[in-house]
């Protein structure tokens, strides 16, 4: 049958905006998914629990020396990131910090910070001997690679790190005091076996990969084949009503596997404190809104009961004929045969 312009128009939005929510960036769900342009390889790596960010290190013990790769979305493109070992206590104070930001439009530096007390802090040469620094930008997720000289008896160091939304006159402004800033530290182990991720690490993983799928399958996959069923094979007089029943199908999981999907998006964002993934919610926002709009004009009564017009097919062309409710189905007519009616979406 010939679908209406708005129905038309409707199924290519909602079928873009899946595409777009399929592949919009989300960034590395694990550690040890990511890769680096300069081919760099780590040993080993850890998911921290907060601000979304990531470690990868070597230590090498014949010299203390600890190579590192920081991956951390800062809160605007034009933030900052930093990484800090504290060898007197914990937190932000007695930090020797590593911090990387865009200095000159897109070119990134990496500065050095000895953080002796919490406010405004300016550049400073730290306690620890650094070389090879550099950092760069790409898809709203900075690096920064550095080589710090540790304490030859050192078995754990004291990490700190975190994200700011922007620099000032070459100096970083002050980070959000969210709880998610306030807990950026661990104690991170040089020897010994790969570390476990936290289990609020772990969790938030679970949880990333369990969004991550449950979208897939229904706006990615359920949707636009439920679609193209809707637009294609009812035209087949072999395919009545198969084709119809496959294509509820298809809507009616794909609508309530995203849906659960979405519920999952809404929580790790409301655990993320001060990371924002905008487009992908934004679009994930408006593919939910657009879905459920749809699956609500495709059970209103109108639809469902009652009597309408609705287009025939016949071998020489296209013809309005008036459908009948039997067994309160609204069934148009195809090729003379009484059919169930698309949906709204084809």
């Amino acid at each position: 049958s010939m679908a209406s312009p708005l129905s038309s128009a409707s199924a290519f939005l909602l079928l873009s905006l899946s595409a777009l929510f399929v592949i919009s960036p989300v960034h590395s769900l694990t550690c040890t998914s990511q890769s680096f342009t300069n081919n760099a390889v780590y040993k080993q790596c850890l998911d921290l629990p907060r601000l979304s960010s990531y470690l990868h290190w070597t230590y090498d013990q014949s010299n203390s020396s600890l190579s590192i790769a920081f991956i951390a979305p800062p809160p605007k493109s034009d933030g900052w990131i930093a990484w800090a070992i504290n060898p007197t206590g914990t937190g932000m104070k007695g930090a020797q910090t590593l911090l990387a930001f865009k200095s000159d439009g897109d070119a990134m530096t990496v500065k050095t910070y000895n953080i002796k007390e919490i406010g405004p802090i300016t550049e400073s040469k730290i306690s620890f001997e650094v070389w090879d620094l550099s950092a760069e930008s790409d898809g709203g997720v900075m690096r920064l690679f550095a080589k710090v000289k540790v304490p030859g008896n050192a078995q754990t160091v004291n990490q700190v790190w975190q994200v700011g939304p922007s620099i000032t006159a070459g100096l970083p402004d002050q980070h959000e005091l969210q709880t998610a800033n306030l807990n950026a530290k661990t104690t991170l182990s040089l020897v010994g076996e790969q570390m476990a991720s936290p289990s609020g690490a772990d969790s938030r993983t679970k949880m990333k990969n369990i969004h991550g799928i449950l979208n897939v399958v229904s706006w990615g996959i359920l949707f636009p084949i439920g679609a193209i069923v809707a637009r294609y094979m009812r035209t087949f007089e072999s395919a009545d009503p198969a084709w119809f029943y496959l294509h509820v199908l298809c809507q009616v999981s794909a609508y309530a596997i995203g849906v659960a999907g979405w519920g999952i998006g809404l929580k790790l964002g409301s655990e993320s404190e001060g990371v924002q993934f905008t487009d992908h919610r934004n679009i994930g926002i408006a593919l939910f809104c657009l879905a459920t709009v749809q699956n609500v004009k495709q059970s209103s009564p109108s639809i469902i009961f009652g009597t309408r017009k609705a287009t025939s097919i016949s071998g020489r062309g296209y013809s309005t004929v008036e459908t009948k409710s039997t067994n309160n189905l609204y069934l148009p007519a195809v090729n003379g045969k009484a059919l169930p009616t698309a949906m709204p979406c084809s």
